[in-house]
């Protein structure tokens, strides 16, 4: 995971997810994540933007709570906002410095990967739902593979993901990547 510069990742996965939010005309339409539609699925990803300023300067989720405001109808100008407010915060942090997460404490590092691969994988299912490119950045999809990977018997179990989908070892690695996380590239959509 240390081996890939996650701050140029960062960019590029914001930059893959902005090119695929441009595309959305339909707020309502379904997505590969099953809980979600498009406006729930858009909106998830910029509140966990508007998380990284506050718990990058060392403030406990609690004390980070306060801060989130309610976003507006304007999705699309919500997300050019808190990804450049995400993107600047990263950029200044330290990232050896701790991060204090709901579920545990990591570094700045961790937590930006663990937020890069997030962003990626839910810039699919954007994708998806949206009739977009659905082919991601093949760096980044290796890198979100270097976080997802070694998690592999965890994934499923920690509740935030679907079971994992069998796909052939040859398969693409953007394929089997989101197969680790319940997705899969070959089925019908919507349905």
């Amino acid at each position: 995971m240390t081996d890939y510069d996650w701050l140029e990742l960062q960019r590029t996965a914001h930059e893959e997810f902005s090119r695929r939010l441009e595309q959305v005309s339909d707020w309502d339409a379904p997505t590969p994540d099953t809980d979600w539609n498009v406006r729930q699925l858009v909106q998830h990803v910029i509140d966990e933007q508007q998380w990284v300023s506050a718990l990058l300067t060392g403030m406990t989720t609690r004390q980070a709570q306060g801060l989130l405001n309610p976003l507006s109808d304007d999705l699309k100008a919500e997300w050019r906002q808190h990804s450049e407010r995400a993107t600047n915060a990263w950029r200044e942090a330290s990232h050896d410095a701790p991060v204090h997460l709901s579920y545990d404490t990591v570094t700045v590092r961790e937590y930006l990967a663990e937020q890069v691969s997030d962003v990626a994988v839910h810039t699919w299912d954007l994708a998806k739902a949206v009739g977009a490119d659905e082919k991601l950045d093949d760096n980044l999809v290796e890198a979100v593979w270097s976080v997802f990977a070694p998690q592999k018997e965890t994934l499923e179990a920690s509740g935030l993901f679907a079971s994992p989908v069998a796909v052939d070892e040859d398969a693409p690695l953007q394929s089997r990547l989101l197969a680790l996380t319940g997705r899969d590239v070959r089925a019908p959509f919507p349905g």
